[in-house]
């Protein structure tokens, strides 16, 4: 169920839907929030955040309805991970579109919120700074990530050793998914973003 709850592609869906274009033909091929912002503008790009950081938090809460386990135990915390890894591999590789998704950071990043909301508005922050500050979602991204395994040592450290290894896990989930971004930031060739009104041309072309 957490694997089916990530698959929801629901920029894929908005895209071809709404707009009748899919999002992984254009831009980065990602069927993810960030790239339905570069194709589709805000209109598509916002329901999708939200819906992909919602299907994200929906899975890991899947374990107060399955598990016998106490809530705050380590065994119920480590179900949850579990959950949510789930939901990221289906978000990267969903059943409901042809194994073709994206890159699993809002989605991610709402399993962080239900797992732990104090890393998350930790990792939200950095995202925000190193955003704004280069304009590089992807940069962004990873920055956020490198945060999760060091909130849980320093900022809020884990009861649950497992909990760290998750943190360690999700980076190095996101350094995966992202090493091509990694290469074209390290040749100064990756894309920047900003939330302005375009794709209006592009858009009225594919339909």
């Amino acid at each position: 169920m957490a694997y089916l709850l990530g698959s929801i592609p629901s920029a894929v869906w908005i895209g071809k839907w709404l707009y009748n274009v899919d999002v992984r033909e254009h831009g980065s091929g990602n069927a993810g929030a960030t790239n339905t912002f570069r194709v589709l503008g805000k209109r598509a790009g916002f329901p999708v955040l939200i819906i992909d950081i919602f299907k994200g938090w929906a899975a890991v809460n899947l374990a107060y309805f399955v598990s016998v386990k106490e809530p705050a135990s380590s065994d119920f915390l480590e179900m949850q991970m579990v959950f949510g890894v789930a939901a990221l591999f289906g978000h990267i590789f969903p059943i409901l579109a042809s194994f073709r998704g994206g890159k699993g950071i809002a989605t991610m990043f709402g399993v962080i919120i239900a797992l732990h909301p104090g890393a998350a508005l930790v990792a939200l922050l950095v995202f925000v700074a190193v955003f704004f500050a280069f304009n590089y979602v992807s940069l962004a991204s990873i920055c956020a990530a490198s945060s999760f395994p060091l909130t849980f040592i320093f900022i809020y450290p884990a009861k649950v050793p497992t909990l760290v290894l998750f943190g360690f896990l999700i980076l190095l989930l996101v350094l995966i998914t992202h090493q091509k971004n990694i290469e074209r930031l390290v040749r100064r060739q990756e894309s920047k973003i900003k939330f302005s009104k375009k794709q209006a041309a592009a858009t009225e072309q594919n339909n």
